[in-house]
C-alpha cells in the first residue's frame, strides 16, 4: 500500500500540484513570489528588523544620507527624514502597514463580493437584470475615484480609506462570481445536483464553490495590486493614513517638502510601492499562466 501511495502522488498530482509545478516553470513568476514573500517578511517581522523606533527622532541626524553614499551612516541604511527618524524603519513598518490594510481589504471585499455575486448569479427576472447590470456600472468607475468619494463623504484616515476600497472593489468580486455561477448552474453536474434535492445554498457551497477557488486566487492577487496602489494613492493626497502613522504612501507624501535636499525620502517609499505592486502582479500573472496551462492539459 505505501508503494502505491508514492506512485499515485508521482505520476498523479493533485490539481494545485499541477499549478505549483507550471508556476514553477516560469523564472518571471518564481522571482516575483521570493520578492513578495520578502516583502511579507518584512510586514511580519517588522518590530524585529529594526534597531529604531518607528516615531523616534533624532535631531542631531537631520537627513543623514542614505549609508552607500559618500556621506552616509552605516547605522541609517536609508537615511533619515526631516525629523531625524530612521527612513529604513519607517519604509519596513510602512509595507506593514500598506499590505496589511491591502490584504483586510480585499478579504472583506471577497466575503461580500462573493457572497452578493452567488446570490445574484442564482436570481432570475428583474431583480437579476438590476443586480447584474449595477456592478457592472460600477466597475466603469476607476476604484480610486470611488474610494476618494467615500472618504470624502466620510473623513479622511487609514480606517475610511480601507472601507472606502473594500466598497470600490466588491463590485469586481461581485461581477466575476456571477459570471462563473451562471456558468456553473447550465452543466450537468448541477442539474444532477438539483435532482437529488440540493437547495440553492447547498449547490453553491458544496458544487460550486470549491470551483471557485482558483479564480477567487487570482482574482485576490488582481485586487490586492489595486488595494495596494490606492491605499497608498490616498496616504500620498492625505485622504488616508495620516502622519506619522507609518504607510507608504503617506511617508512619500511627508518626503515631498524635502524632494531637493533629500531625494531618498521620496525615491526609496516609492520604490518600495513599486516593487510591491510590481511583485504582486507578477505574481498573478504566474498564476494565472499555470491555471491555464493546468486546464489545457
Amino acid at each position: 500500500m505505501p508503494q502505491y501511495s508514492l506512485y499515485e502522488e508521482e505520476f498523479h498530482p493533485s490539481p494545485w500540484q499541477r499549478t505549483w509545478r507550471a508556476f514553477k516553470e516560469s523564472h518571471i513568476a518564481m522571482a516575483g513570489a521570493v520578492l513578495l514573500c520578502v516583502f511579507v517578511v518584512f510586514a511580519l517581522f517588522a518590530p524585529l528588523l529594526n534597531p529604531y523606533g518607528v516615531n523616534e527622532q533624532n535631531i542631531d541626524g537631520l537627513l543623514v544620507p542614505p549609508s552607500w553614499t559618500g556621506n552616509g551612516s552605516i547605522s541609517h541604511l536609508f537615511g533619515t527624514d526631516s525629523l531625524g527618524r530612521d527612513l529604513f524603519t519607517r519604509v519596513i513598518y510602512g509595507c506593514r502597514v500598506t499590505l496589511g490594510s491591502a490584504f483586510i481589504t480585499v478579504v472583506l471585499a471577497m466575503l461580500v463580493g462573493v457572497s452578493l455575486g452567488a446570490f445574484a448569479g442564482m436570481l432570475r427576472g428583474v431583480r437579476s437584470s438590476i443586480a447584474n447590470h449595477l456592478p457592472d456600472a460600477l466597475m466603469a468607475i476607476p476604484t480610486l475615484l470611488i474610494a476618494i468619494i467615500i472618504v470624502a463623504i466620510f473623513g479622511t484616515g487609514l480606517v475610511n480609506s480601507m472601507w472606502a476600497i473594500t466598497l470600490a472593489l466588491i463590485p469586481q468580486f461581485v461581477h466575476h462570481t456571477r459570471s462563473l455561477v451562471r456558468t456553473e448552474m447550465k452543466k450537468d453536474y448541477i442539474v444532477a445536483s438539483k435532482l437529488d434535492g440540493a437547495n440553492k445554498w447547498q449547490l453553491f457551497t458544496y458544487s460550486i464553490l470549491p470551483n471557485m477557488t482558483e479564480m477567487l486566487v487570482v482574482q485576490g492577487t488582481i485586487a490586492l495590486s489595486i488595494a495596494v496602489i490606492d491605499i497608498s494613492a490616498l496616504g500620498f493626497l492625505n485622504l488616508g493614513a495620516q502622519s506619522p502613522l507609518p504607510e507608504l504612501g503617506a511617508i512619500l507624501s511627508d518626503g515631498l517638502d524635502v524632494t531637493y535636499l533629500a531625494p531618498w525620502n521620496v525615491a526609496l517609499p516609492g520604490m518600495a510601492i513599486f516593487f510591491l505592486v510590481l511583485s504582486i502582479n507578477v505574481v498573478g500573472d504566474g498564476l494565472r499562466s499555470a491555471l491555464r496551462k493546468r486546464v489545457n492539459h
